[in-house]
């Protein structure tokens, strides 16, 4: 365990002012969020919002998987949810080739095949992002009164943009 000695540590002065003690963990400000698991994201902040306001799903790319549709139902009905965000953003690795290109460049990386994976690849970001906005919005676990929008964060810039 000497490899997580230096997080664990940085966990003892986290815990020596933890304030989330007791709290029932729905989603204060009523929002999910679905973005990228790429370290640049900052989900809470870019938002305004701090621990306990929002169920964040991370994954590459940003897409919404089907595990990630079963958090938003859970979401929406269970830890009140009303607002739900898909971000995709610029300069993602999932964006900046094809699906076989990445299988290539992951069993190169890995040294052993990966054809056989589905990573994910987004081909056009803006056709993804409407996609997964739709499949959430009619998905029949989640009410009409939940707001469904779909973002592209610029990775550059610290800024939103919706997507249409």
């Amino acid at each position: 365990m000497a490899d997580f000695d230096d997080l664990l540590a940085a966990n003892r002065s986290f815990a020596e002012t933890f304030d989330l003690a007791g709290f029932d963990g729905i989603a204060r400000a009523g929002v999910a969020m679905v973005t990228c698991m790429d370290s640049r994201i900052d989900p809470l902040g870019m938002i305004g919002l701090s621990p306990g306001d929002a169920k964040i799903l991370r994954n590459p790319g940003g897409r919404v998987t089907d595990q990630a549709l079963v958090a938003i139902v859970l979401g929406v009905n269970l830890l009140q949810v009303d607002r739900v965000m898909i971000i995709e953003h610029t300069r993602c690795a999932m964006a900046s080739a094809s699906e076989d290109e990445l299988k290539a460049r992951l069993g190169r990386a890995a040294g052993t095949d990966a054809s056989w994976m589905s990573l994910g690849a987004v081909d056009d970001q803006h056709a993804t992002i409407r996609a997964d906005v739709q499949r959430v919005r009619s998905h029949p676990l989640v009410r009409p009164d939940v707001a469904v929008g779909g973002f592209l964060y610029d990775v550059d810039s610290g800024l939103l943009s919706p997507v249409e």
